[in-house]
């Protein structure tokens, strides 16, 4: 399972990241930086705008993709939190775009969402991200798994930093995972990444 850092200017937290292999999120509502990390994604801000009670900034977010897309590892499309089929019509507005800059794209599918509402757009360039409210998330985990893995499709889990929510998202079969508290305690970077490489999935969260 890969892990994602939300990015961090901090040097000892980005050195302790490096030491263990983490990647960097990028996040269009942050700092656009990579500091010097080969591997990176790009998120588009919608979470940090859900909770600050902000419009989504799209010239922002065209920005971003346009300075640093190129080379990111995905993109997750713009998304609304929470927000239904309102939010899978604005990520499908936005996947020509980023698919002509990056070759692997995420769509962050929110509470109300079924499975067949995303089968005709994911595929081999278009991966699932798991977002929405956390309740809905925790309780959808296992099945938006299930289906990525039924269809060999890239799947994400966001907002990963305990290790019960380590151990869901690696039962659940996720390719990859985000979260912010490596970020910002370096000291608990050895302890997080264990948790990251948890094999026993059936204990006790």
């Amino acid at each position: 399972m890969l892990c994602y850092a939300s990015r961090t200017g901090t040097r000892r937290n980005l050195d302790a990241l490096r030491s263990r292999d983490w990647r960097l999120l990028v996040s269009r509502a942050g700092v656009w930086r990579t500091e010097g990390f080969e591997h990176y994604a790009l998120d588009n801000g919608a979470w940090a705008d859900f909770q600050a009670g902000r419009v989504f900034d799209e010239d922002a977010f065209e920005q971003l993709v346009e300075q640093f897309g190129a080379c990111a590892d995905w993109i997750v499309l713009p998304d609304i939190v929470a927000g239904g089929l309102d939010s899978l019509r604005l990520s499908t507005r936005w996947l020509n775009r980023c698919l002509s800059l990056c070759p692997l794209v995420l769509l962050a599918v929110q509470d109300g969402m079924t499975e067949a509402d995303v089968t005709p757009i994911v595929g081999p360039n278009v991966g699932v991200f798991l977002g929405g409210s956390t309740p809905w998330k925790l309780a959808n985990m296992q099945r938006w798994g299930a289906f990525c893995a039924s269809r060999a499709l890239y799947y994400h889990v966001a907002r990963v930093n305990t290790e019960c929510r380590f151990r869901l998202a690696a039962a659940s079969g996720a390719t990859s995972i985000d979260g912010s508290s490596a970020s910002r305690y370096a000291v608990t970077l050895p302890l997080v990444d264990l948790w990251s490489r948890q094999r026993d999935l059936f204990a006790p969260c």
